[in-house]
Formats: structure tokens, sequence, C-alpha cells
């Protein structure tokens, strides 16, 4: 499926490679203000090439709006998006156009498919993320109305975690740190790396501020549900944790509760959710990434038939995937959380008599 969404749906297309890639946004309300400066920016937030730190392809992703749109506003119509590539080397994968990658999906496709188009991943390529992003940024434009608002950035790289978090040093960081303390630290265990033709992991927090009480559509659409599904299908992720996730599996009950007091919860080990709706509080999102795959060394693998054989990939690659990850994040976040607020509008018939009574 290339499709996310049940009430506001994303469906992207295009290949890494390829002439184009984009989405179709479907589910917008009308009357939206739909901010292209705004939409641009956070296309240069993910595009490749701005550091050291990432993959040498450079690329504009200057997004073009096709249709939904009219005289600033969203018509609710679908609103279609196209960046162009401009800088694919297909070249640099003639080498390996009969070869499986270690640690890529080359394998998969070619058994599920029988064909695939191994110029830079095609398909699987974390670069059909721009698409993602475009429409996360509408998707942000739509919570912004209603006083949401959603935040990332790296709380660690190659074990190296941040001890405090602080969201507007992440803004004008390199590699999104979140902590200033750990920045640089992170910042060479990437470097080395690459030096060594390696790549390490990392893992982003997302968080999201505003969520009024009721997202969430228990049993089979529950909020965290989603949250992990939308992480989980972004390239190169892992594992996502709620709120405490893992740490919770080390508390009793006693502790990994949070007490609801009349100013609101005293604490949040649940991450925002409880009974997979949303509970007022901040959501609390964390996706781990894992190294890159595609690295410098030679490594041991198959040809299509079969074959042993030994890998040495050329062409440009990002260190840590999980850089340019946090941004994919919160685009996943925000198309969740838009999506989640249009189900939610008709839950009750007080709400139905507000419209049509």
């Amino acid at each position: 499926m290339n499709s996310f969404g049940k009430k506001l749906t994303l469906t992207t297309f295009g290949e890494s490679h390829g002439k184009a890639l984009g989405c179709i946004l479907d589910g917008v309300p009308a009357g939206l203000k739909i901010d292209e400066v705004f939409i641009q920016s956070e296309l240069d937030r993910r595009k490749p090439g701005k550091s050291k730190l990432e993959t040498g392809r450079k690329e504009a992703d200057r997004v073009e709006i096709l249709s939904g749109v009219f005289e600033g506003l969203s018509t609710g119509t679908p609103i279609a998006m196209v960046i162009f590539n401009t800088n694919q080397k297909s070249k640099d994968y003639d080498n390996i156009k009969d070869l499986f990658r270690p640690g890529h999906a080359d394998f998969t496709y070619w058994q599920k498919y029988g064909i695939r188009d191994y110029r830079g991943g095609g398909r699987s390529s974390a670069r059909e993320t721009a698409a993602r992003v475009a429409g996360g940024a509408i998707a942000k434009l739509i919570l912004s109305q209603v006083g949401i608002a959603i935040q990332s950035g790296l709380c660690e790289v190659d074990g190296i975690a941040a001890e405090t978090i602080d969201f507007d040093h992440a803004k004008g960081s390199k590699l999104y740190a979140l902590d200033p303390k750990a920045e640089a630290a992170q910042e060479q265990a990437i470097l080395t790396a690459k030096e060594h033709h390696d790549s390490v992991g990392g893992v982003v927090l997302t968080t999201a501020t505003g969520v009024p009480i009721g997202l969430g559509e228990p049993l089979y659409y529950k909020l965290d549900a989603i949250l992990a599904e939308a992480m989980m299908g972004i390239n190169a992720a892992k594992a996502v944790e709620i709120g405490d996730g893992i740490a919770s599996t080390h508390l009793k009950g006693s502790q990994n509760n949070d007490p609801l007091t009349p100013e609101g919860f005293a604490s949040n080990h649940s991450g925002g959710i409880l009974g997979g709706i949303s509970n007022g509080d901040t959501l609390i999102v964390k996706t781990h990434f894992k190294p890159t795959p595609s690295i410098f060394q030679e490594q041991e693998t198959i040809d299509k038939e079969g074959n042993p054989t030994t890998l040495s990939l050329k062409g440009r690659h990002d260190p840590c995937v999980a850089i340019r990850g946090a941004v994919v994040c919160e685009a996943m976040m925000a198309l969740t959380l838009a999506d989640m607020l249009l189900l939610n509008m008709g839950k009750r018939m007080g709400d139905l008599e507000k419209i049509y009574g």
C-alpha cells in the first residue's frame, strides 16, 4: 500500500532516481490557508546535502502544488504536489544491478516482485520521505488552527544519549541535537563512522502539545497504535516507544501510573495516551533508527542467481539517517493527528447538531 490515513489520506508516488516524487493529500477541509513558504521550509529542513553529516546528494526539493488550492485556500478537493529530482547519479548503481545490498530492501523487493529499480533503491529509498514531509506540512497547517504544535530532535546517536531536552536548541543544530552538551560527541561519532566508511544509528524524540482529549479510535485504530505504525513506516525505523516505553516494563504499577489531580496529571509516563485515546497531556514518541545500511566497506552478498560474491558500494549516502528522520517523524505525527481530529468530529450527537441542527 502507498496510502496512509482514513479521513485525511496521503498517497505518495515516485522513486529515488525517477523523474519526480510527490503526493496526493485527500480530505483537507476547504478554506485552509495554504502557506507555500512554510511547506517549502519544511522540505528545506529534510533536503539532503546541507552538511558533511549528511549525504552529498544535493537536491533543491522545490515543491509544486498542482491541484486542490485556489487563491491560496484549499478547495476541499485532493491536493497534489510534485518534487522533481535534479541530481541523480544513476551510474553509481550499475555495479549492483544484479546484486543485493546487505541491510537493504533489494532482496525482498526482488523476491516479491521479480523486478526492482536498483538505482538508489527505487521506491524503497528514503528519498520518498520528501513527499511525506510535503503532506505533513499541510497537516501541520491544519493542526496550527487548533493550537497543536509538534517538535522533534535527536535524543541519542551511536549510544550517546541526551541528558537534557532542548527543542529550541535542536532547531538550530545541524543534527537536530536536543542536548547542547552531548552534541559535539554525537557529531564526532557520526564523522568517525563516516571516516571509517561506516554508519551509526540514532533515536528521535517527537512530541505534540495542545492535543485535545479524545483522539483515537478504539479498539483497532488506537492513537498509540497508529503513531507506532506511522513511525515504523519510515525507512530504517526499527522500534517505537510511547511515553516511557521500554523503561515502563522495569517499573511497578505504583510507579508507572500517572496520578490525576484537579490541575491535570501529576506525571506523564503514558506519553499522553490512555486506552488508545489522547488524555490531553503531551504526546511523547521515540523512534529508533538503525545504522544506514549503505556503507563503503566491502561486504559479502549474493547475486540474483544465488551465487556468493562481494559488494563495494558507490554513491552518496547518509552516515546517520536519524538526522533527517527527525523531520519525517514530525510529518508522520502531524498526518496522524490531523487524521484523528477529522475522525473525532462526529463522535457525539451534539457535534452533528452544531453543524446540522
